[in-house]
């Protein structure tokens, strides 16, 4: 018969090798090793306990050479009739010790068979209860879709393997559920915000094209809206592709001081309106320099940015810690955590700072990269301070 014809009818007539099966049949064959090599070792050593010694007689004759001096009673002479009573004796004295091994044997096998055939019931018993939660998990997460990633395995019982395997598959369902929901509203929000300059731009070329009177003035007038219009464009796309490629992490991590990144950006940033300090101590990190220059470039602005003439700004950064700090108009505790999410502005600030409402969100995912914990707390006084504290592994990781 081929191979292949005996494995199909092997994989249609055989039970499937689930684990449970697996299981049972280890414990059976590890019962079974333990119980042979149990009974074999007290085979032996009643073997050796009933067998006799080979200058041990239980009967003594003239004929033996140490008949005079072995203890015991009288010699038995040799010839006589008591002397073939005796080897008769002898005999069957052996045959009844090598009857009891027999006996012990036989009747030693029969229990390990009985117990063997005891212990896969039980084996299968209890591979089945510590299984059972197993089962659950698999279950909830055949009946897990894209559409109900709400719904959690809530594992119960002893906090053992299982239990851990149940609240980490909880957690997966519980990142899974919010990038599910950050991407449809990113999407839809995206899609307003890209189609709005691609309508000003239609609409004032448009416009320009529909008017008779046009003049080389008004026509350059429109087309610099356009241009304008378009630059804003650019930078949304731009913004969009350093969120998406922040979102996606960081494969290689290289070692930098994150000080020199800070001291940089902020030296080449002027304002008129604002005024910029620093202190800056050296910060080694691991990570994307080029990402979290970015980090600190979209913090650095955007506290200049939503700032009040004559406001300041405040950069610190040492010992895996970056915090800016800046002046401006009081935040609601409430709207905080709104500010890290993609096109979420406060107040009128969406259609008159000139920004995209992507800036804390990008820095929210460059830190989410980098293994790092964003927080945000606004002044009592206006403002608000925001610091990004880089895990101790990734200060340590080797260049």
């Amino acid at each position: 018969m081929p191979i292949s014809v005996f494995l199909r009818l092997a994989d249609r007539y055989l039970p499937r090798r689930t684990v449970r099966l697996r299981l049972t049949l280890l414990y059976g064959t590890l019962f079974v090793l333990c119980g042979a090599g149990a009974l074999s070792v007290t085979y032996f050593l009643v073997r050796h306990t009933v067998a006799a010694a080979p200058n041990l007689k239980v009967f003594r004759t003239t004929r033996d050479p140490d008949a005079a001096t072995a203890p015991g009673g009288p010699a038995i002479p040799p010839g006589t009739e008591a002397e073939e009573v005796v080897a008769q004796a002898e005999e069957a004295l052996a045959a009844q010790r090598r009857q009891v091994l027999h006996q012990l044997l036989v009747q030693s096998g029969i229990g390990l068979a009985v117990m063997a055939v005891l212990a896969l019931v039980l084996g299968w018993w209890m591979a089945g209860r510590v299984l059972r939660r197993l089962r659950r998990v698999t279950t909830t997460a055949q009946e897990i879709s894209a559409t109900n990633l709400h719904r959690r395995i809530g594992l119960a019982g002893p906090d053992d393997e299982l239990k851990e395997l149940g609240d980490t598959f909880d957690e997966l369902l519980r990142r899974l559920e919010a990038s599910f929901k950050a991407q449809r509203w990113f999407v839809a929000n995206a899609s307003h915000e890209l189609r709005t300059p691609l309508a000003r731009q239609r609409v004032i070329g448009q416009v320009a094209l529909d008017d008779p009177g046009a003049t080389v003035a008004s026509l350059r007038a429109a087309h610099e809206r356009i241009l304008a219009a378009g630059a804003q464009q650019e930078r949304s796309i731009e913004a969009l592709l350093t969120l998406a490629r922040s979102q996606a992490g960081i494969d290689v991590r290289h070692r930098f001081d994150l000080g020199e990144v800070v001291a940089e950006v902020v030296d080449v940033r002027q304002s008129p309106d604002v005024v910029l300090r620093k202190s800056v101590a050296p910060c080694p990190i691991a990570g994307h320099r080029g990402l979290t220059e970015r980090l600190v470039v979209n913090l650095v602005d955007n506290a200049i940015r939503h700032n009040v003439a004559g406001g300041w700004v405040e950069v610190t950064c040492g010992a895996g810690r970056l915090t800016v700090t800046n002046s401006g108009p009081k935040v609601p505790a409430s709207e905080v955590a709104r500010l890290f999410q993609p096109f979420q502005r406060i107040g009128q600030a969406r259609t008159t700072d000139g920004g995209l409402g992507l800036g804390l969100s990008i820095v929210q995912a460059i830190a989410t990269a980098h293994d790092a914990k964003v927080t945000a707390a606004p002044r009592p006084d206006g403002g608000l301070a925001v610091t990004v504290a880089f895990p101790e592994h990734g200060r340590d990781a080797p260049s």
